[in-house]
């Protein structure tokens, strides 16, 4: 099917994929993990973020999340 795209904004690429249109396949090609605490993951214009005292715990027991060797 054919899309009609207006707007558009991309303010950074560190890295991904973007597809317009039709896709037969889309799946990850590399895997990253970031723990972050209350109100330091937000992406975006004019953000205000309030936060009080936060403890995040970094401790990840799953020893694999999803396997890449199928994927390439």
């Amino acid at each position: 099917m054919p899309c009609f795209i207006k707007n558009l904004k991309i303010d950074s690429v560190s890295g991904g994929v973007i597809n317009f249109g039709d896709s037969y396949s889309i799946s990850p090609k590399s895997i990253d993990k970031a723990i972050t605490g209350s109100g330091g993951g937000g992406v975006g214009d004019y953000q205000l973020v309030m936060n009080g005292q936060s403890i995040t715990n970094g401790v990840d027991p799953e020893v694999l999340d999803q396997n890449l060797l199928g994927n390439n």
